[in-house]
């Protein structure tokens, strides 16, 4: 059994939606049909939010159904295969869907298996992650009192990038507000080489480091977390230039010591320069003791997508779909294209990314659909990452392609998005929200 639509769209996340939604007004008789099985759909963005207790979970999630644009079919199923040589998709119920247009929305896979310990340790042994379980980093933060307090991500691709030290800085405003600054270590450690790439934001984020007396550690891979012993192991990658910058800021506090090591309950000052707080070595790891871990799990494209014709075979974007970094289009099949995470365009994967490359790809598939070539390449790596910094406190990076600083030609004339503010704030818990539901899934282009 078989169907046919002009339009096929995989994925009804933000990707998915959004570019139905945009293909529908652009032309209003387009059969299109989304394939995703999922009931409901969250709006990912406010779950650092929910980890610290500024939102509730439910005020994140719709149900799918109210989304799927008007005169869109929804195929309520899961996709097992793509066959770009026959225009087919195939779901896992073994029907085929075929099509004249594709576009492969279908986001980004978690992988809890791919760092060793970490599926076995995670949801307990103080291990939590707003990429899966938001609700629980909340109620660990809720439980802390003290100790190390260790926020990492991988070394692979995720989605968001920023989010992983999000949710350290309202850690860093909820120890300071609770008075626990003299017991706690808060513990940033990321395979990259610096905070931030793209100025002025990389400044103001190291003026909130050093407001929180947030340890570094860049240039470590996090390979394994030991659940029952609390333990998070770490091999150190090789910092550019030559450089040895692997420790930053582990000055010691009012009292003298480095830091704290929490022993069967009981606190001990670190006092040896060598060996600041509870980080250790055996062998090739470098071990830091966590009371509280939280990370960014590792991620990939959907494992049945690594294996299509659409995807990257080789190669540093091995499994990624490769697409024309400017038109979306698939470098192997002009009538397909891909929007949002899936793809391995050199950009942060967010959703603001997606608003400025989905209008792109319905214009190239409506200039096809007119006999023309798709020859609209405006995307420019836009992406943006509003970085929250406390309870109401935030500052909104923008940039594209080679790091290149952008700027919200409205938001700039009056906010310098640049430096933490209130106004900022309120743009995320309230502006952000409100455009996400009521314009971006609605097919608006702005």
């Amino acid at each position: 059994m078989s169907k046919h639509y002009q339009v096929v769209v995989i994925g009804g996340g933000t990707g998915g939606i959004m570019t139905a939604a945009q293909l529908k007004k652009a032309k209003k008789s387009l059969d299109i049909a989304i394939i995703d099985p999922t009931d409901t759909h969250s709006y990912q963005p406010a779950n650092t939010l929910v980890g610290a207790g500024l939102m509730k979970y439910e005020a994140t999630i719709r149900q799918e159904e109210n989304l799927i644009p008007s005169g869109v079919s929804w195929i309520k199923e899961r996709v097992a295969d793509v066959q770009p040589d026959n225009n087919e998709v195939i779901l896992e119920n073994g029907e085929k869907i075929t099509y004249d247009y594709l576009v492969n929305a279908t986001g980004i896979q978690i992988n809890l298996d791919g760092i060793k310990g970490l599926k076995e340790a995670f949801g307990k042994n103080g291990v939590c992650s707003n990429y899966v379980d938001p609700k629980y980093t909340w109620e660990l933060m809720q439980k802390f009192k003290g100790g190390n307090a260790l926020f990492t991500q991988p070394a692979s691709p995720i989605k968001c990038p920023g989010a992983p030290q999000k949710i350290m800085y309202l850690m860093g405003d909820y120890v300071a507000k609770h008075k626990l600054e003299e017991h706690t270590n808060i513990i940033f450690a990321t395979p990259g080489t610096m905070i931030f790439g793209v100025q002025p934001f990389r400044d103001e984020l190291e003026n909130y480091l050093l407001k929180y007396h947030i340890k570094q550690r860049y240039g470590y891979k996090l390979v394994e977390i030991n659940g029952e012993k609390k333990e998070a192991h770490y091999i150190r990658l090789e910092l550019p230039d030559g450089s040895d910058n692997y420790v930053v800021n582990d000055e010691r506090n009012a009292s003298g010591c480095l830091g704290y090591v929490w022993e069967d309950g009981v606190r001990r000052e670190v006092q040896e320069v060598n060996s600041p707080f509870s980080m250790t070595k055996e062998g090739t790891h470098y071990i830091i003791k966590y009371d509280m871990l939280h990370l960014a799990p590792p991620q990939s494209a959907p494992t049945w997508f690594q294996k299509t014709k659409l995807a990257n075979q080789d190669g540093p974007n091995k499994g990624w779909m490769a697409v024309d970094k400017h038109s979306m289009q698939s470098k192997f099949y002009p009538n397909v294209f891909g929007v949002g995470d899936v793809t391995d365009l050199p950009t942060a994967r967010t959703g603001a990314a997606i608003r400025k490359q989905a209008p792109v790809v319905v214009k190239n598939i409506i200039s096809l659909m007119d006999g023309k070539v798709a020859d609209c390449k405006e995307y420019n790596g836009y992406s943006s990452c509003p970085l929250v910094v406390a309870h109401n406190r935030m500052l909104l990076a923008e940039f594209g392609y080679d790091g290149k600083r952008m700027s919200d030609p409205l938001l700039s004339k009056i906010f310098d998005t640049g430096k933490a503010s209130y106004p900022m704030w309120i743009l995320k818990r309230y502006g952000l929200p409100f455009m996400y539901w009521n314009l971006m899934l609605k097919g608006y282009n702005f």
